[in-house]
């Protein structure tokens, strides 16, 4: 039975824009922490959550170790919660997007193991292949940066539009070299992009969102990401300093074992990628 905290972005906001994105007083709370008490992990709920779940009632006890799992609904709050020290790691994001966002925030954040990969995918309800898409049709992309420059890249790898030499993780559709379907792009975040498919003609969208909302990226993308090379691998991260906490090694040797392996395949089914 799953002991998690849900907490939703509308209830954390203020809270957020409180504590700063830089949460100037924290230093002197982590410097301070206590690593004997529970470690508590902030992750999206599927499939980090999940994951985070299945070690919490099947490995933890025997490792010592006492888990505690919050869900957060977006990708900003996980972040700034490890930043000011409200939770002692986060699992949720990859590493194209965690240098963005300490580059933007003034954060120091670092991973510690990566877990997993979910292949992002193009998704409609109107078409079933990605060759149908008609001339002018409307695609909607997630509007972070690095998320929004990995979905043009999904695009461009299947032919669907070529990019300009160069672009990189922080592509925007002015980076778009060739649009031979003259596609128009809606910027949406990401956790609304399975939401818009009734409202769109494609829609790109991450691997937790989709499964989230029912899909099987395996089965329902029109395209999807390459496990192979693939430099988006979900990890554990925690604030720098924190990566010799013994709670955090416990926790990433368990995120890494054979029993989450096959948790993973056995639940996911190609949805969801072991890294390790």
């Amino acid at each position: 039975m799953r002991n998690t905290a849900k907490i939703t972005t509308a209830v954390l906001a203020a809270g957020a824009l409180t504590l700063g994105l830089t949460a100037c007083g924290s230093e002197e709370a982590s410097g301070s922490a206590d690593t004997s008490g529970p470690l508590v992990v902030a992750a999206s709920p599927v499939p980090h959550a999940e994951i985070l779940s299945y070690v919490k009632d099947n490995l933890a006890k025997d490792a010592g170790l006492d888990l505690q799992v919050k869900e957060f609904t977006d990708y900003v709050l996980p972040n700034t919660a490890t930043q000011d020290g409200s939770v002692g790691a986060n699992y949720f994001q990859n590493q194209p997007y965690l240098d963005d966002f300490n580059k933007k925030n003034g954060t120091d954040i670092v991973p510690v193991v990566t877990v997993h990969l979910e292949p992002l995918g193009l998704y409609s309800s109107k078409i079933e292949k990605a060759d149908e898409l008609k001339s002018g049709a409307t695609v909607a992309v997630p509007n972070d940066t690095v998320n929004e420059a990995r979905a043009l890249k999904l695009l461009d790898a299947n032919g669907i539009i070529t990019l300009k030499d160069g672009a990189g993780n922080d592509a925007t559709p002015k980076d778009i070299a060739k649009n031979p379907k003259n596609l128009k792009f809606k910027e949406l975040e990401a956790a609304q992009t399975p939401r818009s498919l009734d409202d769109v003609d494609a829609a790109v969208i991450n691997g937790n969102y989709a499964i989230e909302s029912d899909l099987k990226p395996s089965e329902d993308a029109l395209v999807l990401e390459s496990a192979k090379n693939n430099p988006y691998g979900n990890f554990l991260a925690v604030k720098k300093g924190n990566e010799d906490d013994p709670r955090v090694k416990k926790l990433a040797k368990l995120l890494t074992s054979p029993e989450v392996k096959k948790f993973i395949a056995d639940k996911y089914a190609g949805s969801v990628v072991a890294s390790f």
